[in-house]
């Protein structure tokens, strides 16, 4: 059965993940780590759990999923997995990350893309990606029917939704991406967002002032 450990780091508060499951094997997704303390917890939780991590995940390219991207690949030696849609957001952060108190980030460069709908292997766990633009234009979702989770990056928050305001965001696209793509899911579905609290899906449908039953927006 899928196991989700979160935690949460750099100044943006981001939420990275590890999934894994009995047979040891892991997922690493939007490595926020920037400090050697950041990257320290999470190298001595995966060896503390005596984890094997086989891919590096990232849902979308913004800078606070991405900052520990360089390490991650080179520590673990893992593939880097996006959507392609994802790449200049990428590119794009090494010109900015500087002003945003980072001057020791480092580019990294992703090896595999994800399509919507395409399913992704880990040792006894199967994961399907979902595209859900609007907050950046290849955001993806990583969702396990077993264990009614969904690790949906900076979509959907408990009683919110990600920014559109950044380039390549559109407040039209997200919306209607959440209710095609999460609120459609079995309102059981756990979804651990890329910052806060984790919520549920049938929580936002009754009570998101954006997505759900009461919507403002």
């Amino acid at each position: 059965m899928l196991r989700i450990k979160s935690f949460t780091f750099n100044p943006f508060m981001e939420n990275t993940f590890v999934l894994f499951d009995e047979s040891k094997e892991a997922l690493i997704i939007d490595p926020g780590c920037y400090e050697k303390e950041e990257t320290k917890i999470l190298t001595d939780f995966i060896l503390a759990e005596a984890l094997k991590p086989v891919k590096l995940i990232n849902t979308h390219c913004h800078i606070d999923h991405v900052l520990g991207n360089a390490f991650v690949k080179s520590h673990f030696k893992l593939p880097l997995w996006m959507h392609a849609f994802e790449v200049p957001v990428l590119k794009s952060v090494s010109s900015y990350a500087s002003n945003y108190g980072f001057p020791a980030y480092q580019d990294s460069e992703p090896d595999f893309f994800f399509k919507d709908g395409d399913t992704l292997k880990f040792g006894n766990t199967t994961l399907e990606i979902l595209w859900v633009p609007g907050h950046a234009p290849g955001h993806v979702v990583l969702y396990d029917a077993d264990s009614l989770s969904c690790i949906c990056g900076d979509t959907l928050f408990q009683g919110s939704i990600g920014r559109t305001d950044l380039p390549g965001g559109n407040h039209e696209t997200l919306i209607k991406a959440i209710k095609e793509k999460l609120l459609t899911l079995p309102e059981e579905v756990t979804l651990y967002p890329g910052h806060g609290a984790e919520t549920t899906v049938g929580a936002e449908k009754k009570f998101n002032p954006f997505v759900g039953e009461r919507a403002r927006f």
